[in-house]
């Protein structure tokens, strides 16, 4: 399976020319009806290689790590970490792999942490300070070498985990008002990945993929802490809860149907499904709520992806240019 980055290669290798690649890219347009940049692809698996190498390197990393912990389990952590980091050197640098690449640099910097956390003998709040400081450095020195695309978001997620730290070892009391900076936070992640975007509109280069896993974890922070402040995970499912979440959601898919962005609704889905089943709980279809609900969404996304190009093509046009440079353009 070939994809945009190794034609990419291919361009810069002399074996086709942009031409060629632009000519090739515009047949599979018409072929399917659709637009390349529209498919919103990432890299995840490129065969069913992919999964057996996840698998063999998976028995490797945790059976040396449960014969390495019963001798010191620091000693272990840290030869998880050596192993993932060698083994990315072939399955990563050399061959490519997408999902091996997704799983090694997760072992790596989980075993970063988890090294810190063996290590440390002070407080909690410094341990998880130092914890997080240390997960950020792994993900960005990874980064460094292998540019997986996901280790930006796991260095995000590091970030903002050292921002809460730090604010509870200041604040202890603010363990009760977190909702306020994680929604901050999530709006932070949805700018970062609204720059990563915009630096690749026609989504041909690895920074698309970068800003698909920032988009997948910005959607959650802004979604959950308003439940939270809603008091809908405490139980409290008025409707005027529920209402609100459902308006923010057809918010955020206003927004990912500008950006060419469905990930930011799939990844909020969940809290929309929750809060449209407990409205229906409330008007007496308890026992079917949830079939009602999955119906009725299910049906709703497969409309509007029958009808994705035309419905962004008449949002995009009331943006600003600014805001249309930014984004891919659209095809009606």
């Amino acid at each position: 399976m070939y994809n945009d980055d190794d034609l990419n290669m291919a361009i810069e290798a002399g074996i086709f020319s942009v031409a060629d690649v632009a000519a090739f890219r515009q047949s599979v347009d018409a072929s399917k009806q659709s637009n390349l940049v529209d498919e919103e692809h990432f890299k995840l698996i490129g065969g069913f290689n992919d999964i057996f190498i996840v698998i063999a390197c998976g028995l490797v990393l945790f059976s040396t790590f449960s014969v390495l912990k019963d001798l010191n389990t620091s000693l272990g952590y840290m030869v998880f970490a050596t192993l993932s980091w060698g083994l990315a050197e072939f399955f990563v640098l050399k061959r490519k792999m997408a999902l091996p690449a997704i799983m090694l640099l997760i072992a790596f910097v989980g075993s970063v942490a988890s090294l810190s956390h063996s290590l440390l003998t002070m407080s909690t709040s410094q341990g998880a300070i130092i914890a997080a400081l240390l997960s950020a450095s792994a993900a960005y020195i990874h980064w460094q070498r292998f540019k997986v695309p996901i280790t930006v978001a796991v260095a995000v997620i590091a970030a903002i985990g050292l921002v809460i730290s730090l604010l509870r070892m200041i604040f202890p009391e603010i363990d009760n008002n977190l909702s306020p900076i994680l929604f901050l936070c999530g709006l932070a992640v949805f700018s970062l990945a609204m720059l990563w975007d915009a630096s690749d509109t026609q989504r041909l280069r690895y920074r698309s993929d970068v800003a698909f896993w920032l988009h997948l974890l910005a959607a959650p922070l802004i979604v959950h802490p308003v439940f939270a402040g809603l008091g809908i995970i405490q139980g409290d499912q008025s409707v005027f809860s529920m209402s609100l979440v459902l308006l923010l959601y057809v918010l955020l898919s206003l927004i990912s149907i500008c950006l060419d962005r469905r990930v930011l609704m799939v990844s909020a889905l969940m809290y929309v499904i929750y809060a449209l089943s407990g409205l229906i709980d409330r008007y007496g279809m308890v026992g079917s709520s949830f079939a009602m609900t999955g119906v009725l969404i299910g049906t709703l996304l497969l409309l509007l992806s029958a009808y994705w190009h035309r419905v962004r093509a008449s949002l995009v046009q009331y943006l600003p240019d600014f805001i249309q440079n930014s984004v891919p353009k659209s095809k009606a």
